[in-house]
């Protein structure tokens, strides 16, 4: 008789797994300078926007916070950056944008679910299964949650703001297991990135399932990962677990 697997806890990433912002960075950007009179282009503030996230993350990893910042002041830095790479260098005019879009991004309406999202949450949880979140967010997470009324189906939400530690850093895996009082073989991550969602859950000895959308795969993921750990949706998800649990071979 084969042993059959029982997962008991899933884990979850955010950001691009449960919810999606409404519009794209660069129109957001380019509506709040409006507002406060400066002009410039959505695409060229989304363009500057993408080099600068990626300077800052490399050079104030996790929102700079081991650095003495805080989520604020690196938030408003990037703000401040995009706009001057884009063309905008007065940045007394650009501060009260910096701190409207703080506020901004922690609206619940400037956040939408993806599909299937609430539907998979309370399935998951009809099944008995503990749900926690697991994300590189900052401090507005659980506001945002809570304002979308998702964050009732978590028993914990651990954010790389709050711990410290950014996935794929196995310490911030290690502790949802630790809250949950559960061993890593019966435990699964859903998330849409294969570096910090799929290969750090994976690491740690916890099955993982990827998130992939409606595109082509990227070929390192179609090398990587196997079949029935790709989600091209989440509606997807139970029906995988269901796979899981009655293969014998478990990983």
């Amino acid at each position: 008789m084969t042993h059959q697997l029982q997962i008991r806890l899933l884990t979850w990433d955010v950001k691009d797994t449960l919810l999606r912002l409404r519009r794209p960075v660069g129109e957001q950007y380019a509506s709040s300078a409006r507002a406060h009179g400066l002009k410039v282009e959505a695409p060229v503030l989304e363009q500057a926007f993408g080099q600068v996230i990626k300077a800052q993350s490399h050079s104030f990893p996790n929102y700079g916070l081991s650095q003495g910042l805080t989520c604020r002041q690196w938030w408003q830095d990037v703000v401040l950056q995009t706009f001057h790479l884009a063309g905008a260098r007065d940045a007394q005019a650009v501060a009260p944008i910096a701190d409207q879009l703080y506020k901004d991004f922690s609206r619940p309406c400037t956040w939408q679910m993806l599909e299937g999202a609430e539907d998979t949450l309370r399935g998951c949880r009809k099944r008995g299964l503990r749900l926690a979140v697991v994300s590189n967010f900052d401090e507005r997470l659980e506001g945002i949650l809570m304002g979308l009324g998702l964050r009732e189906h978590f028993d914990f939400v651990l954010t790389s703001g709050a711990t410290g530690w950014c996935k794929p850093d196995p310490r911030i895996f290690q502790e949802a297991l630790r809250l949950a009082r559960v061993e890593p073989a019966v435990a699964a991550h859903i998330g849409d990135s294969y570096h910090n969602d799929y290969k750090g859950a994976r690491a740690v000895g916890m099955h993982s399932f990827l998130v992939v959308g409606p595109g082509p795969l990227d070929p390192v993921v179609k090398d990587s990962v196997p079949q029935e750990h790709i989600l091209p949706s989440l509606p997807h998800l139970l029906p995988a677990l269901d796979r899981l649990e009655n293969s014998s071979t478990g990983l």
